[in-house]
């Protein structure tokens, strides 16, 4: 049995940073992956989705050169040449995770990992690893379809990356992020999607102004949606796929996408057994320094179920290697999180919804912009870009940004710097303009659109 001071449970950015930070403490560290490193994101999440995305915008791209002179020829999109520089980039990734952890002293083990103890930790092969601390870090997995007859047809967002070609017709289930920035890759790339929501609006819990504008351009740019709908069966018809709905409706298609959702990857790690009982999700419970009910082990990234976003895994790992081997006891704030979601046209946030505003500042300022890009000027390009400030009347605080369009995600990054510092909407005002821009307008809307509570 080999003795290690830590134990990780999981290669992704969350374990793989706290594998790193603990041994650059001086820590004998051990860490266990059963598929490849990277983790979703690097492997089949944000990093090759995101290179997906870029494909697809050049559709759009080519379309609006004609209007700034530019004369084309004959356009071909070539999935598979996509696909092999796309899982190309991931494996140099991959290896550069893997040299990293290396070079930092870590000790990798392949193969699926369960806890016989508190402080033992099994693999497939036999192999035992002694560690002082466990930390878990094995993140989520799609939700499954089991309720519907023919999920086997089916495929989800790992199986999405797997595709060989483009399937001409695609039906998509879902409306959170990954449904439909995968929806609009297919799309603009060539196929003909349908989204099936079982909800009246996409994009549960983000600001209700937002969700709206969004789902209206993705309309526009041409997508299908079916609200209200359900997806009750799936079949084999010739060469296709028939998805019935449950209001009698049906779809041919070539291709069903589930995105429904993910859960926590806590399955046979044997935790329950040790006394760690699951929430109802199946997330590991943990206090403020990801702790969980048995001192010595703890757990990081979205298999807690708290902010289920990467660079939260991350700080996440870090600020347990320093609160456990490093001296400094470190929580993390999951407060003010920017984000974005990657559909064309693309969303950035930061901060609180108007909703969850009013509830905590009922004296609610909110600025508002809709405006046709400069660029569209000439391309004739019909989407238009929202814009959103929410504002604490009494303090003049600056309590969200949110925006849909071309670059908003970046916006939301600088932006969620000057909420963290409680910037003021004077403060704003104060900033110079950079003129031509989109993001200008957050520096020169002077009068609010609504104000609740006058």
């Amino acid at each position: 049995m080999s003795e290690f001071d830590l134990v990780v449970i999981g290669g992704g950015s969350g374990g793989v940073r706290a594998a790193r930070i603990a041994a650059s403490h001086g820590a004998r560290v051990a860490l266990v992956e059963e598929y490849r490193l990277g983790g979703t994101c690097v492997i089949r999440g944000c990093v090759p989705k995101k290179l997906m995305v870029y494909a697809s915008r050049f559709a759009q791209e080519f379309d609006e050169a004609a209007g700034y002179g530019w004369t084309l020829g004959e356009r071909h999109f070539d999935w598979a040449a996509l696909k092999t520089r796309r899982d190309a980039e991931v494996t140099r990734l991959e290896g550069i995770y893997r040299n990293n952890l290396l070079g930092s002293g870590v000790q990798i083990f392949a193969g699926r990992a369960q806890l016989q103890d508190r402080n033992t930790v099994v693999l497939t092969d036999g192999t035992q690893l002694r560690g002082s601390h466990i930390l878990i870090a094995t993140g989520a997995t799609p939700t499954g379809a089991i309720g519907i007859k023919g999920h086997e047809l089916s495929i989800d967002s790992n199986g999405f990356f797997e595709l060989q070609a483009l399937p001409k017709r695609v039906v998509v289930q879902g409306a959170g992020y990954i449904a439909l920035e995968l929806a609009c890759v297919l799309q603009r790339l060539g196929a003909s999607v349908h989204v099936v929501v079982r909800g009246d609006a996409i994009l549960r819990g983000f600001d209700d102004g937002v969700r709206a504008h969004l789902a209206h351009e993705l309309v526009e740019s041409g997508l299908t949606f079916h609200f209200g709908r359900s997806i009750r069966a799936i079949s084999q018809a010739g060469s296709s796929l028939q998805v019935a709905l449950d209001n009698g409706g049906a779809i041919t298609t070539d291709c069903v996408l589930r995105a429904t959702g993910r859960k926590p990857n806590t399955q046979d790690l044997g935790l329950e057994a040790l006394g760690i009982t699951l929430d109802s999700h199946g997330a590991i419970p943990v206090d403020a320094f990801s702790q969980t009910s048995i001192p010595n082990i703890h757990a990081v990234g979205d298999v807690t179920n708290r902010v289920n976003l990467t660079p939260m895994a991350i700080r996440e790992g870090h600020a347990f290697a320093d609160t456990v081997f490093g001296g400094t006891p470190r929580s993390v704030d999951h407060r003010l999180v920017p984000t974005a979601v990657f559909t064309t046209p693309e969303l950035g946030v930061v901060g609180l919804t108007e909703q969850a505003a009013l509830q905590q500042y009922p004296r609610l300022d909110v600025y508002q912009s809709t405006f046709r890009p400069l660029k569209a000027t000439l391309s004739g390009h019909t989407g238009k870009v929202l814009l959103k400030l929410l504002v604490d009347r009494d303090t003049d605080r600056v309590l969200g940004f949110h925006g849909v369009g071309p670059d908003t995600g970046e916006m939301a990054q600088l932006v969620g710097v000057a909420l963290q510092l409680q910037a003021t909407k004077s403060a704003l005002d104060a900033t110079l303009a950079v003129h031509p821009t989109a993001a200008e307008e957050l520096v020169t809307m002077r009068k609010p659109t609504v104000q609740h509570a006058l």
